[in-house]
């Protein structure tokens, strides 16, 4: 069965794949969809996964899931939070303007976690599935490791202490990270769309 994930970060629908393992289904980006980036209008994670979720869904008529996530830093008053994939224009450039608004923070205020909203929409953008995850860490003073993408070579999570998400395989991070919990709450729902084809 086809599902539309509502995205157009090749990273991102790497790491979903990868959770989703298992499930038959045919995970099929914006890009594959011809479909261009929905708007992220509101101000938490929830209310744009749910948007993009019902924005694409009625746009593509095929069941759709999409999540908003994002870094949010203690230090930065939370930030920056929605606006992480708007925070610079690239990664690179996202992790040096974040690593240049926390010179001279000290370890004890370095703390920070990573949100995920996902949701997932029926073709006709009126019913929604939801989940949350998270993963509590702090921030590292200098990008480390090569698997992952964002702000993973930063983030240094508490489970896995000297590690940055960027260090750890695929199989770990995504049990631990905030889009591996989200989904992993989500999945007992996909799995009944992938056998039955319709939720009722």
């Amino acid at each position: 069965m086809r599902l539309l994930v509502a995205t157009s970060n090749s990273g991102k629908l790497i790491e979903v794949r990868e959770i989703l393992d298992g499930i038959d289904l045919q995970l099929v980006s914006l890009k594959e969809a011809g479909l261009g980036p929905p708007d992220e209008p509101f101000a938490t994670f929830a209310a744009n996964a749910a948007h993009k979720a019902a924005v694409c869904a009625a746009r593509a008529a095929s069941w759709t899931l999409a999540d908003d996530s994002g870094l949010c830093v203690d230090a930065l008053e939370g930030g920056p939070g929605v606006y992480s994939a708007r925070f610079a224009g690239s990664d690179e450039a996202r992790r040096g303007k974040l690593l240049e608004q926390l010179r001279g923070v000290p370890e004890a205020r370095r703390a920070a976690h990573f949100f995920c909203a996902v949701a997932l929409s029926s073709p006709d953008g009126k019913r929604l599935w939801r989940a949350e995850g998270r993963v509590d860490g702090r921030m590292a003073d200098a990008p480390r490791g090569s698997n992952g993408f964002g702000y993973d070579p930063l983030f240094l999570p508490d489970e896995t202490p000297g590690r940055t998400l960027a260090e750890l395989d695929s199989a770990e991070k995504n049990k631990l990270s905030h889009r591996g919990r989200a989904l992993a709450r989500l999945r007992p729902v996909l799995d009944r769309l992938a056998r039955a084809g319709d939720l009722i």
